[in-house]
Formats: structure tokens, C-alpha cells, sequence
């Protein structure tokens, strides 16, 4: 019989002479760490005659402060609305700003760059195959200046596909400190599996994963950030993990203690913000949903903000989907089933 220590070493030993980090973070649920926020609700006002709808997008603008957020025109999805989608909020919560009129049916990923620029993918609602209000709409990434002119789309509306100039319901996007752009394409189904890499001016440079379960594989690329070190953080959240790569696609590490990971963010002193909408006893078992709060450098979690859902075998996803953390470190859940922004602020 092979010495299973010995057989492990040797898999260890083959991983690091690859490159690839075997990752040794606990798989055990994170449960149990204290909640240092408290909610604030209805925080961010909408227009008298205008509700809330679903939202994954919420950014933080590059004053450190105001908030971004891609909202589906009071429903989860915009098509056939002539409703604003894209919207800006200062720090107390007024609207200041909004644009996107008619261009989404379903914003569903938002980044701010470090021009200001505000970038948002537009993937495909649920039943959009059968709402002509839908067609020739989705499957694209904009880039907007901060006065909403449109600077840079990538893809092509209403048409996916898997080649170098379309894609299958992009769930997000982010900028390196260089100006690549890297897009997330796929949220699982039949769409794809992969992340893409663009010049600053939209060439194409390269794509890796395919669907799967084995490093540099995806199922449902849902999230991407960068830390300082200039790694780029994927949240694979059907595998319930997060990959974390270089710049040219290379596989360095997994994480999976920061739950399954809808939402994203990592902030300019490598406190990441992860947020778990789906977690269930049939998705990710022993595991509660919520905002888990930890480091990008060591990844350790020190602090859980709980999903308030009691029964979240009932729902499909709860609380935020959507994260982000301004300069201040206050929170900000965009959430997709109970259509709502939240504000949590340290205790």
C-alpha cells in the first residue's frame, strides 16, 4: 500500500515545482467571529416615485466616499425601462448623480478606476430569452467617464459567444494599476467560464479557465479584485472558493475561507470584504451567509457580518451580493433579493 504521507508530499512537491501554491487555509465553516458593525438601513434615498429594485453593483468612488451603484430600474431587470440605472450617491446618501438610460437590462458588476472612470457589465436577466424588450441588449462591459459619456464598450449586445470580442453574461470587471482590463465572463448555466484580458484601449490580449473544479477552472466567475501586490482575486463562487493569479493568468493560490463568494472587495490597505448570498444546506453546507471580513495578505477572517434571513433554505440569495468599503471602512451591501442598499458602520 502507498504511504498516503508520502503520496501527499509528492503532490505538494509537484504543485510548488508548477508554480501553483497548494492552499492549506481551512475549509472548516467561518462562522463564529464577532460582528463589529452596526446596519444602517435606508440610507442611500431614491428619487420621490422611484424604489429600489435588485443591485450586485455598488463601488466606491474615487473621492474615497461616494458611492456607486448599478440598480434594475425597481425590478431585477431593466428592459423595457427608460430609468437611469447607473447611479451616484454622496456621503449622506442623496442621489447626485445618474446616467445609463436605456443601455442595460441587467448591470450586474461595477468598478471604479483610478481616473473615476466607472466601468459596468451587463449581463442577461432571468427569462430574457423570451422578452423581446430584451433583445439586442446584454453580454457587454461599458466604460463611462464620471459624467456618463461612453468612453469604451467591450463586446457586442445581444450577441455571446466565447472569442475575443464577445461574451456570455459577464458578471464583473476590474482595472490593473497599468490599465489592463480583466473581465469575469460567465455566470454558470451555459455561459462561459473564464476571465479576459484587455489592453487599456480595449485590445485583446488573452482568456484562461474553462468550466471545472481544478486550479485556473471556473464555475461562475462572480467577482474580481486586486490587492496591492497587484494579484487578482476571483470569486469562483459555484466552487465555492477563491482563486487568487498573476497578471498573465498564472495560479497561485485558493482560498476557501472566505465562503462562497458573491461579492468582492479589497481596499488599498488589503482588507478584504467578501459577501456570501447563497450559502444553503443544498450550496455550501455548515456554511452562513453574510459579510466576512478579513486580510488579502495572509488571508485570515476576523470579523462576520450575518445574513439576517433565519431560514435561507427558503430564498434563493439574501442581504448583499454586492460589496464595498469606503475610506472610512463603512460597508456597503448591494443586495439582489430583498432590493436594497445597506450602510454598515463600525460600532
Amino acid at each position: 500500500m502507498i504511504n498516503f504521507c508520502r503520496l501527499m508530499s509528492v503532490v505538494v512537491a509537484l504543485a510548488v515545482v508548477a508554480g501553483a501554491s497548494v492552499s492549506t487555509q481551512s475549509a472548516q465553516p467561518v462562522n463564529d467571529l464577532p460582528n463589529t458593525y452596526a446596519t444602517v438601513e435606508n440610507w442611500a434615498k431614491m428619487p420621490e416615485g422611484r424604489i429600489w429594485g435588485a443591485t450586485s453593483a455598488v463601488e466606491i468612488d474615487r473621492d474615497g466616499k461616494s458611492i456607486w451603484v448599478g440598480e434594475r430600474c425597481g425590478a431585477n431587470s431593466c428592459a423595457g425601462s427608460t430609468m437611469a440605472s447607473v447611479l451616484k450617491f454622496d456621503e449622506t446618501g442623496k442621489l447626485v448623480k445618474s446616467f445609463g438610460e436605456g443601455m442595460f437590462i441587467f448591470p450586474h458588476g461595477m468598478h471604479v478606476d483610478r481616473q473615476g472612470n466607472v466601468w459596468v457589465t451587463d449581463g442577461v436577466p432571468p427569462g430574457a430569452a423570451n422578452n423581446p424588450a430584451a433583445a439586442g441588449k446584454g453580454h457587454i462591459v461599458v466604460k463611462f467617464s464620471p459624467e456618463g459619456k461612453v468612453l469604451l464598450t467591450l463586446g457586442k449586445a445581444g450577441v455571446t459567444g466565447d472569442g475575443p470580442d464577445t461574451f456570455n453574461q459577464p458578471s464583473d470587471v476590474v482595472t490593473a494599476p497599468n490599465g489592463d482590463i480583466f473581465v469575469a465572463d460567465g455566470h454558470g448555466g451555459n455561459s462561459n467560464a473564464r476571465i479576459v484580458k484587455f489592453s487599456k484601449d480595449g485590445k485583446f490580449i488573452k482568456a484562461w479557465g474553462r468550466k471545472g473544479t481544478a486550479p485556473g477552472e471556473f464555475d461562475t466567475p462572480h467577482a474580481l479584485a486586486f490587492d496591492s501586490r497587484g494579484r487578482l482575486f476571483v470569486a469562483d463562487r459555484n466552487n465555492n472558493r477563491l482563486q487568487i493569479f498573476d497578471q498573465d493568468g498564472k495560479f497561485l493560490e485558493e482560498w476557501k475561507q472566505f465562503s462562497r463568494i458573491s461579492g468582492l472587495y479589497i481596499d488599498k490597505n488589503d482588507v478584504l470584504y467578501a459577501a456570501d448570498s447563497e450559502s444553503n444546506t443544498a450550496r455550501h453546507p455548515g456554511w452562513k451567509r453574510g459579510i466576512r471580513v478579513g486580510s488579502a495578505k495572509d488571508g485570515k477572517v476576523w470579523a462576520f457580518i450575518p445574513d439576517p434571513e433565519a431560514s435561507p433554505d427558503k430564498s434563493a440569495t439574501s442581504a448583499a451580493e454586492g460589496v464595498a468599503a469606503d475610506a472610512k471602512g463603512n460597508i456597503y451591501g448591494a443586495e439582489v433579493g430583498p432590493k436594497a442598499l445597506k450602510r454598515y458602520v463600525k460600532k
